[in-house]
């Protein structure tokens, strides 16, 4: 369910990184708990984030949920197809409803975040 690729945060946001660039967005899980997403704020581009900072926000028809970065650095690309199109967060959360690229300043952030195992035990514990 969870992409093996990827990372994932107790906050329930995903990390592929990609050589010096941590592409960012919001499990399945968490899509599915905020239910139909209705607006997403996302920093602009050049901002520069410590990890564990809150980033934007994702609003749905019954929850505003913050969002954070996994690992510091600068912002360097927004999904701008969010503005027009804050579904994708529901309908494709892995792939083409991802939030933001950063560019890390530290690996060792990365060294924090759980594998798609651990994250699956870690959202089957939430539940009982």
């Amino acid at each position: 369910m969870y992409p093996s690729e990827y990372r994932y945060t107790r906050d329930h946001e995903w990390v592929k990184v990609e050589d010096d660039v941590c592409v960012v967005g919001v499990t399945d899980f968490a899509q599915q708990e905020l239910g139909e997403v209705v607006f997403v704020e996302l920093p602009e581009p050049g901002q520069v984030f410590d990890a564990h900072d809150e980033i934007g926000t994702i609003e749905s028809v019954k929850a505003v949920a913050e969002v954070f970065t996994p690992v510091a650095g600068e912002i360097v690309e927004v999904n701008e197809k969010l503005q027009d199109d804050p579904e994708l967060v529901n309908d494709d959360p892995h792939g083409d409803g991802w939030l933001v690229k950063v560019k890390f300043s530290s690996a060792s952030d990365l060294d924090d975040l759980m594998d798609a195992e651990a994250y699956e035990e870690y959202v089957a514990k939430g539940k009982e």
